[in-house]
């Protein structure tokens, strides 16, 4: 009853015109974001933060709210349009996004982006509020065993969505593998593969070899194709 009370305290609070006005502003500066690859959502709320001194703390924090969520659907744009991933959340809407985008339903795609990202995320958040002490302790209960069917289930989702092309899939496996590999290593501390360069020290981030790979891949097929670009109608 007690949860319900300061729902409810929380929806009055956040539903003023004030706080509902900051929290558009917060989503379309979130998206202009994440329509940019590479930056990322929490690149974007360290460069929008000057935004919000001065303002009022709870209206900052759903400004501040507004931008990550808003990023991470700007991400969705530049999935469906040009099949470059903007955050490391929108590579799976590359694989038919892009292609819906290419036989003439880019609007729709992004609709049903729209639909599923809102649905999700809501879903998400009722979850998180309502069984955030239950996950907590269903997660502290993992070990090695866990962990471990845990990346199985990541390697079978890859040969599924890989489909007829499984050698395609496992090589992008073992690609995957083999740059995660450089950097730190998480038990002794020493560089890997860094070949004495300070800057590999920290490793590839995800969302920036998600968008040179597929930002290489589109530029490659942009080159072989005779109008220089595929058509988007």
């Amino acid at each position: 009853m007690e949860l319900l009370q300061s729902l409810a305290n929380g929806f009055s609070i956040a539903l003023t015109p004030t706080n509902v006005f900051f929290a558009f502003v917060g989503v379309l500066a979130g998206q202009i974001i994440g329509v940019l690859p590479g930056i990322g959502s929490v690149v974007g709320v360290s460069l929008l933060l000057p935004l919000t001194f001065g303002m009022d703390p709870t209206s900052a924090i759903i400004m501040l709210a507004g931008i990550y969520y808003g990023s991470q659907y700007g991400g969705t744009i530049t999935s469906v349009l040009i099949n470059m991933p903007g955050e490391a959340a929108t590579v799976a809407t590359t694989l038919d996004g892009y292609q819906m985008a290419r036989q003439g339903r880019a609007a729709k795609a992004l609709g049903i982006a729209t639909i599923g990202s809102f649905i999700a995320g809501t879903f998400g958040v009722i979850v998180v509020t309502l069984l955030s002490p239950t996950l907590a302790n269903f997660a502290l209960r993992f070990g090695p065993p866990e962990y471990f069917a845990l990346i199985l289930l990541g390697f079978t989702a890859i040969g599924a969505v890989a489909g007829s092309s499984l050698a395609k899939g496992l090589t992008s496996v073992a690609f995957g593998l083999l740059l995660s590999t450089i950097g730190l290593d998480i038990m002794s501390g020493r560089p890997r593969f860094t070949f004495g360069e300070d800057w590999l020290i920290s490793g590839f981030d995800f969302v920036v070899v998600a968008i040179g790979v597929f930002g290489i891949g589109e530029a490659l097929d942009g080159m072989m194709s005779p109008a220089g670009h595929p058509s988007i109608r």
